[in-house]
């Protein structure tokens, strides 16, 4: 057995050993400091193989138990250690790392903490059972443990109703996504007899669009794309660090990396045109919700999507390893942006209005530095994280021969980016404070400022580390004109001096009344009301109308009562001579009365 294998498989024990100890153990008091140690030693684990995959470009495949039998095929326990699984692995357990420990600051008064961090452990777990399945079956039991887990940590605050209503649309956006990749498995099992990746991915079986647009369905329910986006802004009202967890580096990555690691068979035209028209669409319809949002963590859940459906832009253009690349640069800011504003949120008395914040930036440097960085880092500025991804993407998307409608609002979308970033900036850190003045802010606690610290090293140095050590899998562009190259830069700088200019308009303070574009912007573009409302109503009138005429007048009424009632009076109008009518009673009266008079007479 080789190193990566060895290494990879004693990480993997090591994560799931403080989940199998509090099963035999239930009150353990220090659990969450167990589980925080155990993510540290197997993020420190994951380098080796890392690195020797960076050196040797080596990579391994552990099967190394029989499942079950289903004929033709048999099922093994197979773990896929290559390129994806080697490189995001690391990434993971760093951020989640990073989120445990300020989860034991965040929810501290809690008294299910220990629970909570398993929940989170759990979580990091079945996502990398995912990421490194080598097998069908394997990657839905991790597919699967996502959303069950998002489902327990999004209704933590079960008491709550908005809690478990998000639960709830979570759990149901994500089983149309299921239906997708149980049709894909399906057809694979169909016409392949095998669930194993190495074989879908190489055979010369000509593959059919319906398990194609399955995994699409599929990624498109798990990553919150358009029309099955809305339960991402919702799952907001879990605590902060799920919020985190959820959107850095689980569940809502775990579509597109569903896409990058099948994207072999979903390199044709129509299934790449479905998904950049898909991506864009996603990343300029969130990105435009976002601007006018007033809860900060919806504007950072919102920037998710949008950045999710730019991921899905990549794949659409024929680049899936720079689409993967955006993934692992995501997952530092987008965890540190999270962990700021709950620290921000946490010290405001959990007020998450930044209309109702300003002037923190005294008051807290640090998380106003990270939280600047995290969003510069998110906009593109050059040399941060964010810049080597979202740079790349651009450039690539400038230089390719695809739909121009898709690339041009993917450009627009970006541009908004810096917008709603530098909003959450100038709201919440810059002109006089909003809030209370009894609220006394605090930031010194050292669990809440060395995990956003670890990110933030994070923010300003993978991306650099990444595009350094990773060799290029596809030949880059050679040549390109200067204006294409500075067109990136050029869309950030406008997306900032647009922002600046509208938050410049929000200082004079004069009631405005709301426009059509103001208000698409505010209720998400109208969708929740369509889907949520509109539908319902219509589709419960309907059936309300439906039960009312064929149950209730046609079955019990017409079908019943008056068929008998009907039946009756015909059969007594035809059998009997009585008419009903007075006259004729009358006439046959006095017709019959001479008779009685005659036979008297003779």
């Amino acid at each position: 057995m080789n190193m990566i294998t060895s290494i990879s498989i004693l990480y993997l024990l090591i994560l799931t050993m403080p989940a199998l100890w509090s099963l035999t153990s239930p009150n353990v008091s220090n659990l969450s400091t167990y589980i925080n140690q155990s993510i540290k030693y197997a993020f420190f684990l994951s380098l080796i193989p890392l690195l020797i995959f960076f050196h040797s470009g080596y990579e391994s495949t552990i099967t190394n138990w029989h499942w079950i039998s289903i004929q033709p095929t048999s099922l093994m326990m197979s773990f896929k250690m290559d390129f994806y699984s080697l490189l995001f692995m690391p990434v993971a357990l760093y951020v989640t790392w990073s989120i445990t420990e300020f989860s034991t600051w965040y929810m501290h008064s809690d008294p299910n903490l220990n629970r909570f961090i398993k929940y989170l452990l759990i979580f990091l777990i079945t996502m990398m059972i995912l990421v490194s399945a080598n097998n069908l079956m394997q990657l839905f039991i991790g597919w699967e443990g996502v959303g069950i887990m998002s489902f327990l940590l999004i209704g933590w605050w079960f008491g709550r109703s908005e809690a478990n209503t998000a639960a709830l649309q979570a759990v149901l956006y994500n089983r149309i996504g299921d239906i997708g990749l149980i049709l894909a498995m399906s057809w694979f099992m169909w016409k392949l007899n095998s669930w194993d990746l190495k074989l879908i991915l190489t055979t010369n079986t000509t593959i059919s669009s319906l398990p194609l647009i399955g995994l699409i369905l599929a990624a498109t329910g798990k990553s919150a794309q358009f029309s099955l986006h809305p339960w991402l802004p919702s799952a907001m009202e879990g605590p902060t660090p799920v919020s985190a967890l959820l959107h850095s580096s689980t569940m809502v990555v775990a579509g597109v990396f569903l896409l990058v690691r099948f994207y072999p068979i979903l390199d044709n035209e129509p299934m790449k045109t479905l998904m950049l028209c898909l991506g864009s669409l996603t990343t300029l319809f969130t990105a435009i919700c976002a601007l006018t949002q007033n809860d900060i963590k919806k504007i950072v859940a919102f920037s998710t999507s949008s950045q999710l459906g730019l991921m899905v832009v990549t794949l659409g253009i024929g680049q899936p390893y720079l689409a993967f690349l955006h993934i692992c640069t995501h997952a530092f800011f987008k965890a540190m942006l999270f962990l700021c504003s709950g620290s921000i949120i946490h010290s405001l008395n959990d007020e998450q209005d930044i209309r109702k914040m300003g002037g923190l930036a005294k008051a807290m440097p640090f998380t106003t530095t990270a939280l600047m960085i995290g969003s510069l880092a998110l906009v593109g500025t050059p040399f941060l994280t964010g810049f080597y991804s979202k740079d790349l993407i651009i450039e690539t998307m400038n230089t390719s021969y695809t739909n121009a409608w898709a690339l041009i609002i993917t450009l627009i979308a970006t541009s908004m980016t810096a917008m709603y970033s530098l909003r959450i900036i100038f709201f919440a850190f810059m002109g006089n404070p909003r809030f209370l003045p009894m609220i006394l802010i605090n930031e010194s606690a050292p669990s809440m400022i060395n995990p956003i610290k670890r990110l933030m090293l994070g923010s300003i140095f993978a991306g650099y580390m990444m595009t350094n050590l990773i060799p290029p899998i596809t030949t880059p562009q050679m040549t390109m004109p200067t204006t294409l190259k500075l067109a990136a830069l050029a869309v950030t700088v406008t997306g900032f001096a647009l922002a600046l200019e509208l938050n410049n308009l929000t200082l004079t303070l004069t009631a405005k009344y709301s426009t059509h574009y103001h208000s698409f912007s505010t209720l998400l573009g109208f969708y929740p009301a369509i889907i949520h409302r509109l539908l319902p109503l219509k589709s419960l009138f309907i059936s309300q109308k439906t039960a009312y005429k064929s149950l209730d007048l046609i079955w019990l009424e017409y079908s019943l009562p008056k068929l008998f009632s009907y039946f009756n009076s015909l059969a007594s109008s035809t059998t009997s001579d009585q008419k009903g009518m007075v006259k004729l009673y009358f006439m046959s009266f006095f017709l019959t009365l001479p008779i009685p008079l005659i036979l008297t007479l003779f």
